[in-house]
């Protein structure tokens, strides 16, 4: 495909800093070009772009995309970079789009309890924000401190919040996007339901850069929650810690905020990063992270003393509460400085991997990690949105593979995971996307008149095939 393309001329370049000035475009700089050439994926995945636009406003985004358009040249929408699917990754060189200017808060509208944002707002920043009105954006993927709103709509982001508060899916209203020709469109808006026309909306929640650029995002917003409290959970085995999970769920009829889950490996390595350690750390296999809400102090004490005994009756090893924020702090900096401390334990580990399975299939699925651990002779330290079946085994390079060997073999134990996930009811990703090192298991998982479907809508939005090419199909 990539000789169907246009190359970024001196002349192109000379309209690019037209529309957005010339210190907003990199051009001929391999060390600052560098910066855009790859996502959380990891380098070894890395494509270098020809030149990096950074707009300031729907019509310069309109702008360049009518300039690539009318000299076909690929672009490759950029947020925060966080993505582990390489869905940012400008396979074909040509323009890397960044959205890092655009990052205002427009309005945090309380009559209609929603916050309008540039797609690159950081996701803590908007939380925060909004939390000083007494209001709360429930969209809480782990990546909150780094990732940008744009780049949680684009991958229909998750993390640890939605088995209570949904995918980021439930909490976008409205968009407004620039379509790859350059027009621009306005989908959704400032109210919760309608039923008019085709829902287009939805359609470019998790279209990964592939169908438009986001511009302009419409958030829904909930009255902030109650009172919290985090308990840290520590199992002798992993189908236990699944077990208890069922428990409180489904038997006591309970709904936490999150349960995270951590096999020892993850513990151990991160940890380790951190200078620290955790209770039971020599004995326990598994760990469970709970956090629970309650608008009285007597409700939640009752909640936690609750799910604190069917821990208990499931034979956990002991329940920690949390009695302060920096407790709390604490036990969640384990959870979210995993990715961290894998990469410090190993700079090539692939980070990429995501499936998700129903909750019932967990404990075969973990078994299934085990076996293909085994079966390469690898480390694979996995995290879990447990309450959701959505797990994260990520694969650390083996001795005995070469740098230049491990993104192929990366990918066909990660196409081996998929096709057990599938197999047990779930599918190749809860949250992370497909990019392009999910496509071809994609592709083949997929039934040929679901693809053509996908085909004919890609080419609908992108006649010339120009936005983000590579990605998903």
């Amino acid at each position: 495909m990539k000789e169907e393309y246009g190359i970024v001329t001196t002349e192109i370049i000379e309209e690019l800093q037209e529309i957005v000035g010339a210190k907003n475009v990199i051009f001929e700089d391999k060390e600052k070009l560098e910066n855009y050439a790859a996502d959380e994926a990891g380098e070894i995945f890395g494509h270098l772009p020809e030149a990096v636009v950074k707009p300031d406003s729907t019509e310069q985004v309109s702008k360049i995309m009518q300039l690539a358009n009318r000299n076909k040249i690929p672009v490759t929408p950029r947020a925060a970079g966080s993505g582990l699917a390489g869905a940012a990754i400008p396979l074909y060189g040509g323009i890397v789009l960044s959205m890092e200017r655009m990052n205002k808060i427009l309005d945090i509208d309380k009559v209609n309890r929603v916050a309008v944002v540039e797609p690159g707002v950081i996701t803590n920043e908007l939380c925060l924000k909004v939390l000083d009105e007494g209001l709360m954006y429930a969209g809480y993927p782990m990546s909150i401190e780094t990732s940008f709103i744009s780049g949680n709509v684009a991958t229909n982001a998750g993390g640890g919040k939605v088995i209570k508060y949904g995918n980021t899916r439930r909490h976008i209203l409205g968009l407004e996007v620039v379509l790859p020709t350059g027009e621009v469109i306005e989908l959704g808006g400032k109210f919760r339901k309608d039923t008019w026309g085709y829902n287009l909306l939805h359609l470019m929640i998790g279209s990964e850069g592939t169908l438009g650029i986001f511009t302009k995002i419409i958030l829904n917003l909930v009255p902030c929650a109650g009172r919290t409290v985090d308990l840290l959970v520590p199992f002798g085995d992993i189908e236990t810690a699944v077990n208890t999970v069922a428990d409180i769920i489904v038997s006591a009829g309970i709904i936490p905020v999150a349960v995270e889950f951590m096999d020892k490996l993850s513990v151990d390595l991160t940890t380790k990063y951190l200078n620290t350690k955790i209770a039971f750390q020599d004995k326990a296999e598994a760990y469970l992270i709970i956090q629970l809400e309650s608008e009285s102090k007597e409700g939640l004490e009752n909640l936690y003393e609750k799910v604190g005994e069917i821990c208990l009756n499931n034979d956990a090893l002991d329940v920690f509460v949390a009695e302060s924020r920096t407790d709390s702090e604490n036990i969640w900096k384990v959870r979210q400085e995993f990715a961290e401390g894998l990469r410090a334990a190993d700079p090539y580990a692939s980070l990429s991997g995501d499936v998700v399975v129903p909750l019932s299939k967990v404990p075969e699925m973990m078994r299934e990690i085990k076996r293909i651990s085994e079966k390469y002779n690898m480390r694979i330290p996995t995290a879990a949105h447990i309450a959701d079946g959505n797990l994260h085994p990520e694969l650390m390079k083996p001795a005995n593979v070469s740098v230049e060997e491990w993104p192929k073999i990366a990918e066909e134990i990660y196409d081996e995971m998929t096709d057990i996930a599938i197999r047990l009811g779930g599918a190749g990703s809860g949250e992370h996307g497909i990019g392009f090192i999910k496509k071809p298991i994609f592709l083949k998982t997929k039934l040929e008149a679901e693809l053509n479907l996908m085909r004919g809508i890609k080419k609908i939005f992108d006649p010339n095939f120009i936005l983000n090419p590579g990605k998903i199909i």
